[in-house]
């Protein structure tokens, strides 16, 4: 079965000094394989569905594809901003199945590969069941790896039924048996939806974590500088405060504002640490005026931003 289907994202038409990100993509590249960084999405939500979320996050990779690739180059670091798109290839998405599991294993070995080598990742997703096959994808490749998670919740939830879901990616990832999560922070938690027994669980493993109003631009330049370990870092949109965010399976009433956010993508970018990200939990058909659609390209915009400062 064929692992991946490219993705077609109509571009307005500009004049030849308005270059937008989707005009320069890969255009240095003869072979894929040569990529300084892949885009690949995950148009998942069964885990959603599991955990008794609003679905709709399957949408979220083209929907994600369309804001981005419309957005220009950065204008204060064009030269190398453009250098990076042009050695930037968009893989396409995953090809899907009814099986959760089976999809985040066969995610895990297309991301292997890539990982392997050297290249950055970035990944659309599709729900929070979205970083478990991310994980899947150092496990494959044989390395072993911190997490880094933007999120109103811990996301540490047991499974149902012995079935992972949404909720439960980071409990799967630090349970592994490679063994290969060295660490866990989840930043960005909001107090009136994380349950003490989640902190208390994280505590035997080692886990760390770091309460919303706790977060500023100086706390998330230390999260990053604290690195000692390569590392993946995931962005759940519901961490955003729900009036910027409303596209979301679980919308947040005191989340983090979007200069917040997309500070942390940048250094995300800008972090050696780090080998790869991945943006979840956009729906767009529950998005208002596709504000969470932007958002999340805005996302991945600051960390291709930060990405090519390094």
């Amino acid at each position: 079965m064929k692992q991946l289907q490219p993705v077609s994202v109509v571009l307005p038409e500009t004049a030849p000094d308005d270059l937008r990100v989707g005009h320069v993509l890969g255009k240095s590249l003869k072979d894929p394989s040569e990529a300084r960084v892949v885009i690949v999405g995950f148009p998942v939500h069964e885990g959603v569905r599991r955990n008794g979320g609003r679905v709709g996050a399957a949408d979220g990779p083209v929907a994600i594809r369309q804001t981005l690739f419309r957005l220009t180059p950065d204008p204060r670091n064009h030269d190398a901003f453009v250098d990076l798109l042009q050695h930037t290839v968009d893989l396409g998405d995953f090809v899907a199945t009814g099986d959760l599991e089976a999809n985040q294993a066969g995610f895990g070995a297309v991301l292997a590969s890539h990982l392997k080598r050297g290249a950055v990742a970035i990944i659309l997703g599709g729900g929070h069941e979205t970083s478990f096959g991310h994980f899947l994808g150092y496990v494959g490749a044989n390395q072993p790896v911190s997490v880094v998670n933007w999120d109103a919740h811990a996301d540490v939830r047991p499974l149902k039924d012995g079935l992972g879901h949404s909720g439960s990616p980071f409990r799967q990832i630090l349970e592994h048996p490679s063994r290969q999560c060295r660490n866990y922070l989840v930043a960005g938690l909001n107090a009136s939806s994380v349950a003490k027994a989640h902190l208390d669980y994280m505590a035997t493993r080692n886990a760390s974590w770091i309460f919303n109003e706790e977060l500023d631009r100086d706390r998330i330049d230390a999260t990053y500088a604290g690195l000692t370990e390569p590392a993946f870092t995931t962005f759940d949109l519901d961490a955003v405060n729900g009036a910027e965010a409303p596209g979301v399976s679980a919308p947040a009433t005191r989340g983090l504002s979007s200069q917040v956010w997309l500070h942390a993508a940048e250094y995300a970018g800008r972090c050696k640490r780090v080998g790869s990200m991945d943006i979840v939990e956009l729906s767009p058909r529950l998005d208002i005026d596709g504000r969470t659609a932007r958002l999340a390209a805005a996302t991945v915009w600051h960390f291709l931003s930060g990405l090519c400062r390094r």
